[in-house]
């Protein structure tokens, strides 16, 4: 029989990466995890976790056995909680692409908020890869980042589509113009979101079209670069979610490429959970064209 705290030791050495921060979390010493994770390794007949000297990685074994253990620990806290008359409402932890306009997750945590106060959600920030990492792991309940994007690993719910613009600010030359062509602003200033999906594509479409522009800043913070657009530094592409305050947002000549903001499930998740998720009900609730009004 697998006892409960070896499967929590199992889950705070896959949260943490390594053992030493996973004994900190349970308030062990690490020799003690140490020989929790080994006893369990012993029961199950099989390694769990590849060791290396800077972190350890899932077996294959460790892999199967992490959606049963996030499983058995949820329903573990669930029934302890149910049984003691507890109301305090479980955690959505969820993780957001960085490149995601905060206007949209502000109006989702901000609709949650309003439908039920009592709503616990833990965000985590990263990009595409950190976060099929986390929910590949069930670190993360489910994501709002990029699908549709040929992979098949995680259950998607797509919520909407974009394309991506020009971003300058309102006292820029070329404000007034509809669509602009990448000739066009062969003598401007540019900004780079540095953790941009597209940024490939978009320096390819210059440089294609003979055109290298001064760069001026690159920022991995979306929103300080976009404040730095509406500042007058410089101008830079953009999904059409960023637009605010400052800004235009004008169409870039030739420039078609759309992403499509979803959300990708946990192995352990089901989809009908995120009907009991308030969060994820208010991320459902968006709709193309109102957050860049």
């Amino acid at each position: 029989m697998i006892e409960r705290y070896l499967l929590r030791y199992f889950l705070a050495v896959v949260d943490n990466g390594n053992f030493s921060r996973a004994a900190q979390q349970v308030n062990v010493a690490q020799p003690t995890l140490s020989v929790g994770i080994a006893k369990l390794e012993k029961a199950l007949g099989v390694p769990l976790f590849e060791r290396t000297n800077r972190r350890v990685h899932l077996t294959d074994a460790g892999a199967q056995l992490l959606a049963h253990a996030r499983r058995i620990e949820g329903e573990f806290n669930r029934a302890e909680r149910e049984i003691s008359g507890q109301r305090t409402q479980p955690v959505v932890r969820l993780g957001v692409l960085t490149t995601i306009s905060s206007r949209i997750i502000t109006r989702a945590v901000r609709l949650s908020q309003t439908q039920n106060p009592e709503a616990r959600t833990e965000m985590l920030e990263g990009n595409e890869r950190e976060l099929a990492n986390f929910l590949s792991r069930g670190r993360i309940d489910a994501a709002l980042t990029l699908v549709h994007r040929g992979g098949n690993r995680f259950f998607e719910e797509p919520l909407f589509e974009e394309g991506y613009a020009v971003a300058m600010s309102v006292n820029h030359p070329l404000a007034n113009e509809s669509i602009i062509s990448a000739e066009a602003l062969a003598k401007n200033v540019m900004i780079v979101r540095r953790h941009c999906e597209a940024l490939s594509e978009t320096s390819r479409h210059f440089t294609e079209r003979g055109v290298r522009p001064f760069f001026a800043f690159r920022s991995t913070n979306d929103d300080r670069a976009m404040e730095m657009v509406s500042a007058g530094l410089g101008i830079t592409i953009t999904p059409q979610s960023h637009a605010r305050e400052g800004l235009v947002l004008r169409d870039l000549s030739g420039f078609e490429l759309r992403r499509c903001i979803g959300l990708a499930y946990a192995p352990h998740t089901q989809r009908a959970w995120g009907e009991h998720a308030t969060i994820i009900s208010a991320l459902r609730e968006i709709e193309p064209g109102t957050y860049n009004s």
